[in-house]
């Protein structure tokens, strides 16, 4: 496996994310930041959580189209317009997360920003990966 997740016990402990990944691989994939954009150019999604579900389903199809799989995902970007919001969401988020990934966690951060690219987006997620 090319990742490995190290979370010592000299750091709170992680929930969400890991404190740190070493990856090994001959590849790295970056993957560009995804909003709940749907194919014909519309944002999808009422609320945080839908919207956040949708753009990661966007990241994973990328990182499939490059061969690559969610457990080879190191790092992870979240930006959100509203980051009380996202953490008021968090348990929600991680169920998406857990589903749609499982477990492992990359390095990550969240990020509040005043808007995204497209207006109607409240989230966007980036990130890379380390391909065998």
């Amino acid at each position: 496996m090319p990742i490995d997740r190290v979370n010592p016990a000299s750091l709170a402990r992680p929930a969400g994310f890991s404190h740190a990944v070493i990856a090994t691989g001959s590849r790295l994939v970056f993957l560009a930041g995804q909003t709940a954009l749907t194919a014909d150019g519309t944002i999808t999604g009422g609320d945080v959580v839908a919207q956040f579900e949708h753009a990661l389903g966007n990241l994973l199809g990328a990182l499939a189209a490059a061969g690559g799989a969610p457990d080879q995902l190191a790092s992870l970007t979240v930006y959100a317009v509203d980051l009380a919001d996202y953490r008021a969401h968090a348990r929600e988020l991680g169920a998406v997360w857990r589903r749609l990934v499982g477990r492992d966690y990359p390095a990550m951060a969240a990020v509040g920003v005043s808007r995204l690219w497209d207006e109607a987006a409240l989230v966007e997620v980036q990130g890379f990966a380390v391909l065998p």
